[in-house]
């Protein structure tokens, strides 16, 4: 189930910061609820994704290792085990609210779908990795809407998952085409991925990333929600942070989980905490 990777579900959190609700206990255990329901169904998706790739992954050097292709778990009983926490996420999330629910429904089903059938689409298989990034978003928003009406999902929250989801995916699709010695018996789609391609797709996606970001932070409907132009101040970490990651893609051929590489790197922990920080102070405090 892999709980390393359920940090990808801490998007839900994004909701909770930027309506300024932290302080607020009701939306915070909301937010947690749709957090840990989202992190069991994540786990379910990717017990189903280890089913089916079980002889792709018997091939790769760290895959390999992993429970279902080690012959370590049986398939029928990660298939169960999948079913029950499937439903038993889902039943959850209707208590949450109806529109979580829809949100969560869509969000497994797309990444079921994922696992079937889109990875092996060029473009699209990176599409809807993002796409799964946007739905988290839209959850955590929707969790809290189903208490406090009044929280709406701001488009820019959209936009700039949209397109650092996008960057991330592009790189973990770099590293696969360029390190792994046979990347298209790993990964059907990379047979369409050429290096050049890769890397204008990368720049698009990180200039889209720093741009709406920033365009975010001063704009008008922004500075009139929070009273403030001062989330301008944020936008060099975020820059940093982009820039630090491209480094460690280019310069070091990392990028292939990108959850791994944000444990793991202590420039980009100290830069995100930075940020958290630093939008909390000016939200809260400044």
């Amino acid at each position: 189930m892999r709980p390393r990777q359920w940090t990808k579900n801490l998007v839900i959190f994004a909701g909770l910061i930027f309506s300024q609700n932290v302080t607020n206990d009701a939306l915070v255990w909301k937010s947690v609820e749709a957090f840990l329901i989202f992190c069991a169904l994540s786990g379910v998706i990717y017990i189903v994704n280890d089913v089916i790739d079980i002889d792709k992954d018997r091939l790769h050097q760290t895959k390999r290792n992993r429970p279902l292709p080690s012959g370590k778990l049986k398939k029928f009983d990660a298939l169960a085990a999948a079913v029950l926490i499937g439903a038993g996420a889902l039943v959850l999330a209707r208590f949450v609210g109806a529109s979580f629910f829809g949100v969560a429904v869509a969000f497994f089903a797309l990444n079921i779908l994922y696992s079937l059938v889109l990875k092996r689409i060029v473009l699209v298989d990176v599409v809807s990795i993002s796409l799964s990034f946007v739905m988290r978003a839209i959850a955590g928003v929707e969790a809290l809407a189903d208490v406090e009406s009044s929280i709406t999902i701001s488009p820019w929250l959209l936009i700039c998952t949209l397109f650092l989801s996008l960057f991330l995916a592009f790189c973990k699709r770099r590293h696969e085409l360029t390190t792994l010695g046979d990347a298209v018996r790993h990964r059907e789609a990379l047979a369409d991925y050429s290096p050049a391609l890769i890397d204008q797709l990368v720049g698009i996606t990180a200039s889209g990333a720093l741009l709406s970001y920033s365009i975010y932070t001063i704009w008008p409907d922004t500075v009139e929600k929070f009273g403030t132009t001062r989330l301008i101040y944020t936008i060099p970490l975020v820059v940093v942070g982009v820039m630090r990651y491209l480094y460690l893609v280019y310069n070091k051929e990392k990028g292939g989980s990108p959850t791994d590489m944000l444990l793991s790197e202590k420039f980009l922990l100290i830069d995100v905490f930075l940020w958290i920080v630093l939008v909390v102070a000016i939200f809260y405090i400044f």
